[in-house]
């Protein structure tokens, strides 16, 4: 039996050096794959049956086996792809299939699958899908909170759809008033000049007065605010010094603040209402005026109805706070490190999808408003090496690999990606070895031959 023996353990060897060399050849093939994870060959001996002890027992023959190599991360680098990532570390990307189309809508698979190919992007229904044909799944985000909507992920779809008009509620604002105002009227030494005509009054300014008003008063900037429904509305700010602080008598600096009306019928110029300052340059007390009344916080006014040229927009908050509204001594005259921002919109169509550095899937509208839609878990797995392998560099659960945690994982890394794991160099190497002992197993088998065939011949 030994020339049969040295056959079949020959055989066994060419059988699994033949294994060695496709997974040499699927690596090979899949060198620039992404999200790739090479297949590895272990080779295991059978030992012969005869013998009780190792000096009896012969050399039996080998079989191969596939190591999987999921563990092992490949290169990452960088692309120009908004919405392609790769995972720094542990965690596969949560993914499914395509199970049918049906009047141009797509319906899903309840199978899950897992992968580490992250080039995602966007189809013509909004869903991200990579180059195998898998759909990225997520957590979608409450709008409100930001936070997660359930604990099932489910496919990422980012529409069309544009995002509604907000109205704004509030304008932080922040200016230096000078103690002595540049106004036209001023002549440069009576600063007593420098303060609102009388003739105008104290009140919304007519448009009889309007001149007079802007010849006593200095701009305070302005900024575009939105109404309910989107429109925007130019609010523009005046000051005019209405008194000066005088040495032993208890009156301090005082301001009046105004916004344009956008009419030139009427009134040109709201009343906002009265700011005072102290000899530090701090805001000491404010009084309402014909439409702004003192917040709740008092370090601003609240417009209750503002409109301007017609335009209607409520509930305005005129914010000062921190101290940001001050009377600081200005060589210019002019009100200086003015700053104006207010918190609406108008309403925005979508202008594209990203994913930011934290994992979450960004919409961009055409408003300059950013919404983070969803957020993209990282599948983790007791034994991760006994995930089953499906085509396009995917894997699904099995009995051996657990089922997967989403609450761990490595870092998202956004437009990166994750290349294949396998070298040709060290593939080239391996394939060296494999071919020399594929010709050794092969000369075994010839040599086998050889002696069978002296041994028949002596019979002859």
């Amino acid at each position: 039996m030994g020339i049969y023996g040295a056959i079949n353990s020959a055989v066994s060897g060419l059988t699994a050096q033949a294994r060695a060399l496709e997974n040499i050849s699927g690596n090979v093939a899949n060198s620039q794959t992404t999200g790739y994870k090479r297949l590895d060959t272990t080779f295991a001996d059978l030992v012969s049956g005869s013998g009780a002890t190792q000096a009896a027992q012969v050399s039996g023959t080998t079989y191969a086996t596939s190591r999987a190599t999921n563990t092992v991360q490949g290169d990452i680098k960088s692309v120009d792809v908004d919405t392609y990532m790769a995972i720094n570390g542990d965690g596969y990307f949560v993914v499914t299939k395509a199970a049918d189309v049906v009047d141009g809508s797509t319906s899903f698979a309840e199978e899950t699958y897992y992968t580490r190919a992250g080039d995602f992007e966007r189809d013509r229904e909004g869903y991200l899908i990579n180059s195998a044909g898998y759909y990225l799944q997520g957590f979608q985000l409450d709008p409100n909170t930001g936070n997660p909507i359930g604990d099932d992920p489910t496919v990422i779809r980012i529409q069309n759809q544009p995002l509604a008009a907000s109205s704004t509620t509030a304008i932080d604002y922040q200016a230096n008033l000078p103690r002595v105002p540049a106004t036209t009227d001023y002549d440069g030494t009576d600063e007593a000049t420098a303060l609102l005509n009388a003739s105008v009054g104290t009140g919304n300014v007519a448009v009889a007065d309007n001149q007079d008003f802007l010849n006593s008063s200095i701009s305070g900037g302005s900024i575009t605010i939105y109404n309910q429904n989107g429109t925007p509305m130019s609010v523009e700010v005046r000051y005019a010094k209405t008194a000066n602080a005088d040495a032993g008598v208890p009156v301090n600096d005082t301001w009046n603040m105004y916004v344009g009306t956008g009419d030139d019928t009427t009134d040109t110029w709201y009343n906002v209402g009265e700011i005072e300052f102290d000899s530090t340059g701090a805001m000491t007390n404010m009084t309402a005026g014909t439409i702004g009344a003192v917040n709740g916080t008092s370090d601003g006014f609240t417009i209750a109805s503002l409109d301007i040229g017609g335009t209607a927009a409520s509930n305005v908050e005129v914010s000062f706070s921190g101290g940001s509204l001050t009377q600081y001594a200005d060589l210019d005259g002019t009100a200086s490190s003015v700053s104006l921002a207010q918190d609406g919109y108008p309403a925005g169509e979508l202008t594209a999808v990203a994913v930011d550095q934290s994992g979450r899937v960004i919409a961009s509208y055409s408003n300059s408003q950013q919404r983070p839609v969803y957020e993209i878990p990282l599948a983790t797995f007791a034994a991760e090496q006994n995930l089953k392998r499906v085509d396009g560099s995917g894997f699904s659960a099995t009995s051996s690999s657990g089922v997967a945690d989403l609450t761990g994982g490595g870092q998202i890394l956004a437009k990166k990606l994750e290349l294949s794991n396998a070298d040709i160099a060290d593939e080239f190497s391996k394939l060296i070895v494999t071919q020399q002992a594929y010709s050794a197993n092969s000369r075994i088998v010839t040599s086998a031959d050889e002696m069978l065939d002296s041994a028949l011949n002596m019979v002859r």
